[in-house]
């Protein structure tokens, strides 16, 4: 089977998905694939560089062009079965405002927020009432680009300018003090809790991506917590529909659960959240791409 790894990309998660593509590609069984490296510099390269006879996409990308169901849309173009999540359900997922109002209206707990679009429209009674701190970040961000904690209502604007830099839309979200948990789906089944612990304020992307930087590793909650984060993650995955695997982010405090976000195309070097997680059920990194491999391709 030939299998190409797309990496690269266009967005402002290129670096990260460098870092993820190569090792995929690093850690893929030679002795099972015959497996290619293919970078995306622009758009038309998922037409120019991708083999006529790859057999299968290993997605390595983030953010936009990436997660967004765009290349989704191109590689079904191309008759090209791929890994994650369909088009509609990767465009969803990569909205934040899509996904917390389908969170909202399916009865699963997200945090109270609003949208801006511009400088001019921001809605300052609305978050008066959703209250400070907020978090202000772009609406189809992701890897923490842009991502400020807000404390009062002058610092504001700033943090809103930033994020229409990168995006059309930019997300005010209500801060949740708790703990960070990650939940990883893969093929519909719940792998083990991560907790992500750190010393800053919150999980920038200094933080995330700094050696050392959090403590990430697998926790088993009290039973009755464990069981309703499991629960969620499960609602997840059929509310969206999704497929081949997800990672979904929450904030816990106490025994309340708050889901922050989902994400379709997870950051995926050895040291990232969901090979902690497979390896917690004694699946090596390298079974972990056949397992992907394999559920994508039985969806």
């Amino acid at each position: 089977m030939k299998v190409a790894v797309i990496m690269g990309g266009i967005s402002t998660e290129r670096d990260i998905s460098l870092m993820s593509g190569t090792e995929v590609y690093n850690y893929l069984d030679k002795d099972k694939y015959e497996v290619v490296k293919v970078v995306i510099d622009e758009k038309k390269d998922v037409f120019t560089k991708i083999p006529e006879d790859t057999d299968f996409a290993l997605l390595a990308l983030h953010g936009m062009f990436g997660e967004d169901g765009t290349i989704q849309h191109a590689l079904e173009i191309l008759d090209i079965p791929y890994s994650g999540c369909d088009p509609l359900c990767s465009g969803m997922l990569m909205n934040k405002n899509v996904t917390k109002k389908m969170l909202r209206d399916s009865g699963l707990p997200t945090a109270p927020w609003t949208v801006t679009k511009s400088i001019e429209e921001i809605d300052y009674d609305c978050i008066e009432e959703i209250g400070y701190p907020v978090f202000v970040k772009p609406n189809c961000g992701g890897s923490s680009v842009a991502t400020f904690l807000v404390k009062n209502r002058e610092d504001i604007e700033a943090a809103v300018r930033a994020g229409l830099e990168v995006d059309e839309f930019v997300m005010i979200e209500k801060y949740v003090k708790g703990v960070e948990h990650t939940s990883f789906v893969l093929d519909g089944e719940v792998f083990p809790t991560i907790s992500i612990t750190y010393q800053s304020e919150f999980f920038d992307r200094e933080v995330k991506y700094a050696e050392n930087g959090a403590v990430e590793e697998v926790v088993y909650l009290e039973e009755e917590l464990e069981n309703k984060v499991n629960e969620i993650s499960e609602q997840i995955w059929k509310i969206f529909n999704c497929k081949g695997y997800i990672r979904a982010d929450y904030i816990i405090s106490g025994n309340d659960v708050n889901v922050l976000e989902i994400n379709t195309l997870p950051g995926m070097t050895r040291t990232s959240l969901i090979p902690k997680s497979a390896a917690a059920r004694g699946m090596s990194y390298s079974d972990l791409l056949d397992k992907l491999i394999e559920s994508s391709l039985n969806n």
